[in-house]
């Protein structure tokens, strides 16, 4: 698969390919957890069908909407909450904008009134065991991440679509294969699709991987707005990690996990700086990571860094340069986000980030191989440094599985991005200690991923019918 936004997983196109660089914003979102590809891509797909509908002449003619799940959105979707993300969406509610704290109270007013508001506008008789079914023993040839919505006036369909969660929250709508990408006239002036164009790129112009990303953003917006989006990404994560530290209790789902943040965060501050601990650092690092992915858990406010499953890592390892590097400014941590979303755009395009087409290599392998590069970008390292330190974060994630127990994004999924974080500090230490020449190529490792996951068993692909979710017993 070429491109995860534009082919399916068959190879059968989804959409027009794009040659234009993957921008920043489609690398980083903030949302509401606990999964991009189950959550806040099935959210915004129910959005994206009832605008269409209300923008049609059948609006008001809708007696009954139905929602089918397939593949790994029906075998781990209550666990990842996708019932309660399709009745938001289909509410008028997104991801971005949703309260976290309002969302059991609108789920539970549907389902207690049996009326669920089109749009926010026109409610209609909404019963879930008979109008949202779960299809757990069928695949939809494009993608493990299948939806379709239909709406009847009476028995007379008005409108059906078919939508592909393909990763990183982003959707898929089978019709948009009719059409041309948004961005097809777009024209860059540093075009990449690969690890070896973004360097050759580099030597030719003298800029770094991050002023790179930022000139090709020019193309859509000024820098201000740029900016803009990433201090709003930026403080999105530092409060995820704020909340995660202050926020106690049992994780729902049934797995009676606590939240172990609060109580790390005491420990390690009562412990003070703990100078004769030289790992002292990391304990810090590991609570940002826990933090981040105890809120995803909680479906609370965090940033898909590129998904939800893998959020923990690219804010704990950004936190980690912040608090423990004197003269880190905002500046900083803008270029440590065009660094990683330039990195990510490059597994966007030539793999995929989905878990249930790469395995769990493709969530918390990608984030670690993006903060890896980001780190090693402002802790001052080459472009070849840079290169080789998401190298490094990726190779060693090779063949990771997505195995969750019940289908939710807790075990082993939180301590995971904790490994990740510790990981990708480690490969941006090992690649600052070279020249940035070294054996295996960004590229390769890409391909690599894309191989490993195509080869990988569906069983360990975000369906729970494999590894960890098989082998612990969920009482």
């Amino acid at each position: 698969m070429s491109n995860a936004n534009t082919t399916s997983a068959s190879g059968k196109p989804l959409r027009s390919v794009s040659d234009a660089p993957i921008s920043v914003t489609e690398c980083f979102s903030i949302g509401i957890g606990p999964s991009s590809s189950h959550t806040v891509g099935p959210m915004r797909a129910a959005h994206r069908f009832v605008t269409e509908l209300l923008a049609s002449d059948e609006a008001t003619r809708v007696t009954a909407v139905s929602v089918e799940l397939f593949g790994s959105l029906a075998l781990t979707g209550k666990g990842h909450r996708t019932d309660i993300a399709v009745l938001l969406g289909l509410s008028g509610c997104l991801p971005d904008t949703v309260d976290p704290d309002a969302v059991d109270l609108i789920v539970e007013q549907i389902r207690s009134s049996g009326l669920l508001p089109i749009g926010g506008r026109f409610p209609i008789p909404f019963r879930e065991e008979e109008h949202l079914v779960f299809r757990y023993d069928q695949i939809l040839d494009a993608h493990p991440n299948g939806m379709r919505l239909k709406a009847f006036d009476r028995a007379v369909p008005l409108l059906e679509r078919e939508y592909c969660s393909v990763g990183g929250g982003a959707i898929v709508c089978r019709d948009d294969a009719l059409q041309p990408a948004a961005d097809h006239n777009l024209r860059t002036p540093h075009p990449f699709a690969s690890a070896a164009e973004l360097l050759d790129c580099g030597r030719r112009t003298g800029r770094s991987i991050a002023e790179i990303m930022l000139e090709n953003e020019r193309s859509r917006r000024d820098d201000t707005e740029t900016f803009a989006f990433l201090d709003r990404v930026r403080d999105a994560m530092m409060a995820s990690i704020e909340r995660g530290c202050g926020s106690e209790g049992i994780l729902p789902g049934g797995l009676n996990v606590r939240r172990r943040a609060p109580g790390l965060f005491r420990a390690l501050c009562a412990a003070g700086n703990q100078l004769a601990d030289p790992l002292h650092a990391l304990d810090w690092v590991s609570l940002y990571a826990l933090a981040v992915n105890e809120e995803n858990a909680a479906g609370g406010r965090i940033v898909t860094a590129p998904t939800n499953g893998a959020a923990g890592i690219i804010p704990a390892v950004l936190k980690y340069y912040e608090t423990f590097h004197p003269g880190a400014n905002r500046n900083d941590s803008r270029t440590f986000l065009l660094t990683a979303a330039a990195i990510g755009a490059l597994y966007k395009k030539r793999a995929s980030i989905s878990a249930a087409e790469m395995g769990c290599q493709g969530e918390v392998g990608v984030a670690c191989s993006m903060a890896a590069g980001a780190l090693a970008a402002v802790l001052g390292g080459t472009a070849e440094q840079v290169e080789n330190a998401a190298e490094i974060g990726m190779e060693h994630n090779l063949g990771l599985t997505c195995d969750p127990v019940r289908g939710l994004v807790q075990v082993p999924c939180i301590e995971r991005n904790t490994m990740g974080a510790v990981k990708a500090i480690n490969a941006a230490r090992l690649a600052l200690r070279g020249d940035g020449t070294h054996l295996v190529p960004l590229d390769a490792v890409i391909e690599t991923m894309r191989q490993t996951g195509e080869d990988m068993r569906s069983k360990y692909k975000e369906t729970s019918l494999g590894g960890l979710a098989v082998n612990v017993v969920a009482c």
